[in-house]
């Protein structure tokens, strides 16, 4: 059977894993009477809930008698570790461009690295039967976009479809037919993307994409080079340095047929394929027969741009809520999750009991945090730190991202002087449609952290912000923080509202009536640049006397909920966020006032 391999591309929210929803649909990839989930490519539960992709996973459609395998890749950057692998499975892509918003940073980080590869586009504007809809515009975008990124002549010369992913139609005029479905879309997709290529030899295969699995152990999903493999052969796997770092045999292959995995007898080149039996083969590596003494080329991972540090939570509600506490599962689902998730480096401590966990963003992170708790472990995390470099001279770089933000005309004012206190230098401002416009700054990677809610509330949540890591640069300077103090408990027990009430004059609170409390723990926000230490444990004095006036109910005003990703951005690099399955706290890394004042007489002298 002939075969094609396509990747999806697209912005997170312009509407791919809706697309391969249809496609799979449409292509008689299901029974009937089967129920299917909506948007089923986001198996994972945090995917489904943010509404993002976060992994990527292969499927594939049979059409017209060609097996169409189809790469569902992730849209946001933090998870571009995922991207440049998959890249090399391909033949072709299929960049989803919304029809109003046009291409994003997103769009261009995944589709610079595909035309570096060689890929030649097919453009689909999705979402035509959007009111402010703008196509023409937006393919002129598109077009700017694939010349800034250096396209060659033939990828310039790209087609184009129109449609709505949601609705299940594509057609190459932008008012339909609709009645067609998407067979316009996967007839270009066999007339316009090519076979793949297949290299000579016996069976090599660069790995992709790795997961464990409780029966079969390690997953390796990849496509076949050249050669063809059965169960039970022989293999062995190089590194890319030529190392042998295994041998051993194969013992299953399964095949993506829609979005289930089949076991098969044989699988030949050109076909993307998953493979079990190796226990230490891992992403990049070259799984191959012993005959062969050269490793493929693998593209190469760009590094990861921010560190925070993992800890044993010390804190005294350790271990109430969750089940999973010591320094050795910490350890071990962390170099669990890097095994498989190639843009991760992890680091132990000298102490052996803080671990330094390093990414492409605080995203990629807050979801491996989020990913933990709801396994029931708990943990403390430090504030994010950027990953600084050194240049040959000495100097010190730091990481600079490309940030795009959309916002309405009246609020733009505060966005540019915002960023600017973050020393981000404004590179274009232009309108976008409907009373916005488009500002594009490059701001360092340190002054955008803890930005995004700030920019919800001077925006009155109608800015859009979009990053994308750019390149390394000189030190900009001194960024300034947080301006407020923390209203910090100074016992242990549990909150009382009464006490809460006559706080409120101190600042906001950050947590309910009830909640239990220990000292050194962060229960509110103070209205100075101070921290202060305040008793919320105490009570009404109650006496035998009548009191002459009537006794009101205590009312409190709601607290100021911090969520995973808020609470990471909000705390100073003195202060910890407490993880556990129910909750989350805040804390000083130092509960002790008398440790917290040695640590800061340090940190002055240091300074000084």
């Amino acid at each position: 059977m002939s075969i094609r391999n396509i990747a999806i591309i697209a912005h997170v929210d312009h509407g791919k894993t809706t697309l391969v929803d249809e496609l799979l649909k449409q292509s008689g990839s299901f029974r009937e009477n089967q129920r299917v989930a909506e948007r089923m490519m986001d198996s994972n539960e945090l995917e489904k809930e943010r509404g993002i992709t976060i992994l990527a996973k292969a499927t594939s459609v049979e059409w017209k008698g060609v097996r169409i395998n189809i790469v569902d890749t992730p849209g946001h950057a933090d998870f571009g570790g995922e991207v440049e692998r998959i890249l090399s499975m391909v033949d072709g892509a299929i960049v989803l461009v919304d029809a109003a918003e046009g291409p994003m940073p997103q769009t261009k980080f995944v589709v610079g690295k595909a035309l570096k590869v060689g890929l030649r586009p097919i453009v689909a504007i999705n979402k035509i039967d959007r009111p402010d809809a703008r196509h023409e515009e937006v393919i002129n975008e598109v077009f700017d976009l694939f010349a800034a990124l250096d396209a060659t002549d033939e990828q310039l010369d790209f087609p184009i479809l129109y449609g709505s992913g949601r609705n299940g139609w594509m057609n190459v005029a932008p008012e339909g037919p609709q009645d067609q479905g998407l067979a316009p879309l996967l007839d270009l997709v066999l007339e316009h993307v090519p076979e793949p290529t297949v290299g000579e030899g016996p069976f090599r295969m660069i790995g992709t994409i790795l997961e464990a699995n409780p029966f079969l152990g390690r997953i390796i999903t990849g496509r076949i080079h050249s050669g063809s493999i059965k169960p039970n052969q022989a293999v062995k796997v190089l590194g890319q340095d030529g190392k042998l770092l295994e041998s051993g045999r194969i013992s299953k292959i399964l095949a993506f047929r829609g979005i289930e995995r089949q076991p098969i007898e044989e699988a030949h080149a050109g076909d993307i394929v998953a493979i079990a039996g190796l226990s230490k083969g891992t992403v990049a590596d070259t799984f191959c027969d012993p005959a062969v003494a050269e490793p493929l080329k693998a593209q190469p991972i760009d590094p990861p741009t921010v560190t925070m540090s993992f800890l044993v939570n010390d804190s005294p509600l350790a271990g109430t809520e969750g089940d999973k506490v010591t320094s050795r599962v910490i350890r071990d689902r962390l170099f669990k999750e890097a095994e498989g998730n190639v843009a991760l480096k992890i680091e132990e401590s000298s102490e052996k009991d803080s671990f330094f966990v390093s990414g492409r963003g605080e995203l990629q992170l807050a979801v491996l945090i989020e990913t933990m708790r709801r396994e029931g472990f708990e943990l403390a995390v430090s504030r994010p730190r950027v990953v600084m470099h050194k240049d040959e001279s000495g100097q010190l770089l730091e990481p600079i991202e490309e940030v795009v933000i959309d916002v309405d005309e009246e609020h733009s004012g505060v966005v540019v002087q915002k960023m600017s206190e973050r020393k981000a230098e404004m590179a274009e401002l232009r309108p976008s449609g409907g009373n916005r416009v488009r500002l594009v700054f490059f701001a360092p990677t340190r002054g955008l952290i803890g930005y995004q809610s700030e920019l919800l509330t001077d925006t009155r949540g109608t800015a859009i912000m979009n990053r994308l890591f750019h390149d390394y640069q000189p030190y900009k300077g001194e960024i300034g923080g947080r301006v407020n103090g923390v209203l910090l408990s100074n016992d242990a027990g549990e909150s009382v509202a009464y006490a809460m009430f006559n706080l409120e004059d101190r600042g906001p609170m950050i947590i309910e009536a009830g909640e239990k409390v220990y000292a050194g723990m962060i229960i509110g926000i103070h209205t100075r640049d101070n921290d202060l230490e305040v008793n919320v444990l105490k009570g009404k004095k109650l006496t035998n006397m009548r009191a002459s006036g009537k006794d009101e109910a205590v009312k409190l005003t709601p607290p100021i909920r911090m969520t995973l990703d808020r609470a990471l951005s909000w705390i100073q690099d003195d202060e910890l966020v407490e993880v556990t399955p129910k909750s989350i706290r805040l804390r000083k890394m130092y509960l002790d006032p008398n440790e917290r004042k040695r640590f800061e007489k340090a940190r002055t002298a240091g300074a000084a």
